[in-house]
């Protein structure tokens, strides 16, 4: 192989490794995928190196050294693109796929369509529902726990069109997640009709919760990778912590204004 064409698996084993990372993947996968392109081609010194926000590739063939680093704070949930990309690493790794085919294959699965926003509504407002069913909820609190859920998503949605910090999103969604069951808990209140507001908070909080990076940073520490499963957890933490926050900031100034308790 040349220098061209070793540039291309490169660039073609960090495309597939990008496209995995930023879709919730876990290091390992990451680093299992860039590893198998490579060592397919023929490259067997093929090291590595992937954490939440970055992946660092270096190549040694016949002497000489090959690096790329690419840093992303890209964050999403995208299981179909993470399989779609499994699928093409056996394929190009089986000697199906020309390097130049690939990389047409990868952008076709980077663009692919995502889910319509009205189904990202709908599904985060039927988790909410549900998740306040789990939580001792009745038909009441389902349909006000889907409301304040869809509330919430589309708040997130338009958080991540601005790029909004993930500490200031998730602190601003936890606050107009109980402002508006406040509102709705205590309007019912007005036509003789109670509601079990604790259910309804948690059910509709749950979307929010960061149920997978918390699984991925237990995966990637036991595996070893202590660095980005420690990273994950961090993040989990601080996320969990500022819906926390905004939660508590609302019900505080609620106590403060109105006195006594809910």
């Amino acid at each position: 192989m040349n220098r061209n064409e070793i540039n291309r698996i490169l660039k073609l084993s960090l495309k597939a490794g990008r496209i995995l990372l930023e879709n919730g993947a876990e290091t390992y996968r990451v680093e299992e995928t860039i590893n198998l392109i490579c060592n397919s081609k023929g490259i067997e010194n093929a090291s590595c190196f992937v954490i939440p926000t970055g992946i660092f590739i270096n190549l040694e063939y016949e002497g000489e050294y090959y690096s790329i680093i690419h840093r992303t704070n890209v964050k999403r949930v995208d299981l179909e693109r993470i399989a779609m990309v499994n699928n093409f690493s056996r394929s190009f790794a089986s000697g199906d796929l020309a390097v130049a085919y690939a990389d047409k294959e990868l952008e076709k699965i980077n663009s692919a369509p995502e889910f319509k926003k009205w189904e990202i509504v709908l599904g985060g407002g039927i988790v909410g529902g549900f998740f306040s069913l789990l939580f001792g909820g009745g038909l009441i609190e389902f349909p006000l726990a889907f409301a304040t859920s869809v509330l919430v998503i589309i708040f997130t949605m338009i958080s991540d069109k601005y790029r909004l910090p993930f500490f200031v999103k998730n602190f601003i969604g936890g606050m107009i997640n109980m402002l508006s069951t406040l509102v709705m808990v205590k309007s019912l209140e007005y036509f003789g009709l109670g509601a079990d507001i604790d259910s309804i908070i948690i059910g509709s909080i749950m979307p929010l919760v960061p149920g997978l990076a918390i699984v991925n940073a237990i995966r990637d520490i036991i595996s070893g990778d202590l660095v980005s499963g420690t990273s994950r957890m961090t993040e989990a933490v601080w996320i969990a912590v500022s819906l926390a926050l905004g939660v508590g900031t609302i019900l505080q100034g609620y106590i403060m204004i109105f006195g006594g308790r809910i």
